[in-house]
């Protein structure tokens, strides 16, 4: 695994750049997500629009305005992170670089760097509005704006607001670690929930797409597949983080002390749970209540790695498990129990329902639809996929379904209703033209 960039560099080209331990994986492929989505976004508005099916909104722009006084606080305010932080970096090289995470979210860094870039990037603000006030060519134009160039509009509220979102159904689904540490629970960059996220940065979105007057049905379903190749993309960094988003346990499959994946029987299944009781009781209540489901690879799949279908992701991020022999650092845990690699799987299943929308967007016409199929996929997908992964259980009359279970089935059943409510409402304004 590669909890942060360091270590990716490191084991697959042999370079050390210390500097790259600020880039953890997980952030990085959420960004890649990001901007894969928007460029995907972009491409299928601008389809849209040149079918006739979109249409752009006048505004009115004022042209050559100066900067104000909330911009050059801004300025400022970056001008004074970087100098005391990046500048501090290399003031305190030394000490920073035996934990440069710890360095970057702690107050140390240099003042006077600060206070230095600070005013240098306020100064220029100051600088370029006397000379816009000086030569004084405000104007208002109108212009028109098209659906596509809102994309980076939509990017920066699916980001705030998916991670508002992904932080609260995720302490509420752990409620009770958010009792004991609500501020470290809020405060902390693991944690996230995707359906939370994706619901909340929907509720933004949608309520911007009405102010700005498109269509919302050829919003959605234009980030259809947008949506699904991002969460593939996302499954990604948590996958080579090793960010505890995996499985239950395989127990056909137990670890080395190198870390590597080996076969067991069922007996020796229950002697390395023995061995390694201190790391499971806390976690469970008793070792019986291990959740674990034996599978071996079939020979039929024989041509697949062990790892395929169990991985005691050595290295993780959150270092959970017991110590790696010979191993040393901060990332040297594996998991004594091999999991089910479930973002690996997620990984797949995605990219390739991502395909299939892609390839399908054209041919079917009747707005809303594209969007209805993509909740019935996806919500498919994490229902079957919760079958083996870990997550808190509740009790609904007599049911213990997890959180996602429960969103990915109102899911696939709100795209059917989607795909009812609008293929009825395209028939029913059809009927009424003729």
């Amino acid at each position: 695994m590669y909890p942060n960039l360091y270590y990716a560099f490191k084991d697959l080209l042999g370079l050390e750049i210390p500097f790259f331990k600020l880039f953890q994986t997980f952030g990085f492929f959420v960004a890649i997500a990001f901007l894969a989505a928007a460029y995907v976004l972009t491409l299928e508005l601008k389809r849209r629009e040149k079918l006739g099916w979109l249409q752009g909104v006048q505004e009115k722009v004022l042209v050559g305005q100066p900067a104000t006084n909330a911009e050059i606080i801004v300025n400022a305010g970056i001008g004074f992170l970087l100098g005391f932080k990046i500048l501090g970096l290399f003031f305190q090289w030394d000490t920073a670089m035996q934990d440069l995470q710890s360095y970057m979210f702690s107050g140390q860094g240099s003042l006077a760097a600060g206070i230095v870039l600070a005013a240098a990037f306020a100064g220029y603000k100051i600088y370029k509005r006397q000379q816009t006030l000086k030569n004084n060519k405000q104007k208002e134009e109108i212009v028109t704006v098209m659906p596509h160039q809102r994309v980076p509009d939509f990017t920066v509220m699916a980001a705030i607001a998916g991670l508002i979102g992904a932080k609260i159904f995720h302490n509420l689904e752990n409620w009770n670690d958010f009792v004991q540490d609500p501020v470290g629970a809020l405060l902390s960059f693991s944690g996230l929930t995707f359906y939370g996220g994706l619901i909340v940065a929907a509720i933004v979105i949608i309520n911007y797409a009405r102010k700005k007057k498109i269509t919302i049905r050829h919003l959605i379903d234009s980030a259809a597949p947008a949506l699904m190749l991002a969460y593939g993309i996302g499954r990604m960094g948590c996958h080579f983080s090793g960010d505890g988003d995996w499985g239950v346990y395989n127990s056909a499959y137990s670890t080395d002390a190198a870390g590597r994946v080996v076969k067991v029987a069922p007996a020796q299944f229950s002697a390395e749970v023995e061995r390694n009781a201190q790391f499971f009781l806390n976690q469970y209540p008793s070792l019986d209540q291990i959740p674990h489901i034996p599978f071996e690879k079939p020979a039929s799949l024989g041509f697949l790695p062990d790892w395929f279908f169990a991985y005691g992701y050595p290295h993780n991020v959150i270092r959970e498990g017991v110590q790696i022999a010979g191993c040393e650092g901060q990332y040297c845990k594996v998991l004594p129990i091999a999991v089910y690699p479930t973002p690996l799987y997620e990984i797949i299943a995605c990219i390739g329902l991502f395909l299939v929308l892609w390839a399908i967007r054209k041919r079917i016409t009747t707005p809303g639809v594209i969007f209805g199929i993509y909740l019935i996929m996806n919500g498919a997908e994490r229902f079957f996929i919760e079958k083996i992964r870990v997550n808190t259980k509740y009790n609904i009359f007599g049911f213990h379904p997890t959180q996602a279970e429960i969103i990915s089935a109102l899911m696939v059943i709100g795209g059917l209703v989607l795909i009812w409510y609008c293929r009825k409402n395209k028939s029913n304004t059809a009927a009424a033209v003729s």
